[in-house]
């Protein structure tokens, strides 16, 4: 009996490690199709365009707005960030399972969409864990580090009751993250009423 594809949503607070879990699941050759979100904030040094995120101008990100484009979009910490709807339409129509990586106020756009979706969030062990990360990546200024702390504390507290699943992404053990994230799309495989996804 051939299983129909899943959308797999991650999210979770920034620095919890969505980035670092997906790149090492593309290294695993996870097969998925994984959706590259467009963003229009400025490229860290160790990204690459169109691999990490499609960067795109705040003008360009208006016309995909205002052409439909989006699967889901938002304003997060000053910058947009959409999930392309063309790519994601193409996958399920090839029977391709799907992951998104997302901030939790797209996981709450795409449950009222597509509640039938597999919405996983990943969290650090602790939110010491959290704060250390954030500074490690020296991209945020005090004030910005404060204001993601805060949103992350409300996330765990306030939005947990959104997801199917929790995965804790511990410090150098990614790995693990990656296994029980496939664990669960095997899970979801298995069950005896499939969820069926239709864009």
């Amino acid at each position: 009996m051939p299983t129909r594809p899943l959308l797999i949503v991650i999210s979770g607070p920034s620095g919890a490690g969505k980035d670092a879990v997906l790149t090492r699941m593309k290294e695993l050759g996870c097969p998925l199709e994984y959706i590259v979100t467009v963003a229009t904030r400025p490229q860290r040094a160790e990204e690459r365009n169109n691999v990490n995120y499609h960067f795109i101008s705040r003008e360009r990100f208006q016309e995909m707005i205002e052409g439909n484009e989006f699967l889901e979009w938002a304003n997060v910490y000053g910058n947009w960030y959409g999930v392309p709807k063309k790519p994601v339409k193409q996958a399920l129509d090839k029977g391709q399972d799907i992951i998104v990586k997302v901030d939790v106020q797209g996981a709450a756009t795409i449950k009222k969409l597509l509640p039938q979706a597999v919405f996983i969030f990943l969290i650090p062990p602790s939110m010491e864990e959290l704060i250390s990360r954030l500074k490690q990546r020296q991209t945020e200024s005090a004030f910005d580090l404060a204001l993601r702390t805060k949103t992350a504390e409300e996330e765990e507290t306030k939005q947990l009751s959104l997801f199917d699943y929790i995965v804790v992404n511990k410090r150098d053990k990614i790995d693990l993250a990656v296994s029980e994230i496939k664990a669960i799309i095997t899970a979801e495989k298995c069950r005896v009423t499939p969820r069926e996804i239709s864009l």
